[in-house]
């Protein structure tokens, strides 16, 4: 038995309302792209949905369940996985995410693929709890948009919203998308500039957890 993990709303719904009901095995065709109606997608750990959530589906309040899957298998580069026949067989606590953890999760993940001194100097101050003034904060990350202005890679961009997220957690409701965003930034980087190498996003939502 493949066990992946799925979040849905209050009524047992997804995208396009389609209706979930527990012990029923659903199917479809997985003919097209992840993001068509031709595959249902999953996480292969509840922590990985529950920090992208507020970029992919971002389901309000979300119900988590374990789910049994099978048929075809399409991997977008560990964010999400997608089968064409599953079964949710029991729902689960669901685990609780603070701001400040999001942040962790997006500042560790493009710490993976971006290398660049001052910003990595601010991101280990953040992390350790040592500098975590706003200031700061808007200060590096203007100094990274001025010098990365005109040439912004995928890479850069992962680092961009790690900062702006960091910004966000005293003033914004955003942070949790700011924080998603650049964790799926920086882990497709992390897929090329590593050639094929995934970096561990469970470990390191594991990690993100450890405040």
């Amino acid at each position: 038995m493949k066990i992946m993990y799925k979040l849905i709303n209050s009524k047992m719904r997804t995208c396009n309302e389609f209706q979930w009901e527990l012990g029923k095995w659903c199917e479809t065709t997985g003919n097209w792209g992840l993001c068509s109606p031709s595959w249902l997608y999953f996480y292969n750990d509840p922590l990985i949905g529950l920090f992208l959530n507020p970029f992919h589906a971002d389901i309000k309040n979300p119900r988590l369940f374990r789910v049994e899957v099978e048929g075809k298998f399409l991997n977008d580069n560990g964010l999400k996985r997608g089968y064409s026949r599953v079964r949710l067989i029991e729902e689960l606590p669901v685990p609780q995410i603070s701001p400040v953890q999001r942040v962790r999760f997006a500042i560790l993940c493009a710490k993976k693929v971006h290398k660049e001194k001052e910003w990595n100097k601010w991101a280990n101050n953040w992390l350790s709890g040592k500098d975590r003034t706003i200031d700061t904060a808007r200060s590096t990350k203007y100094n990274f948009c001025t010098t990365h202005a005109m040439n912004i890679s995928g890479v850069a961009e992962s680092a961009f919203y790690a900062a702006k997220s960091a910004v966000s957690t005293v003033k914004s409701t955003m942070i949790g998308f700011y924080a998603a965003k650049s964790a799926i930034s920086a882990a497709e980087s992390a897929f090329h500039v590593t050639k094929n190498k995934k970096i561990d996003l469970i470990r390191i939502a594991q990690k993100a957890m450890k405040e």
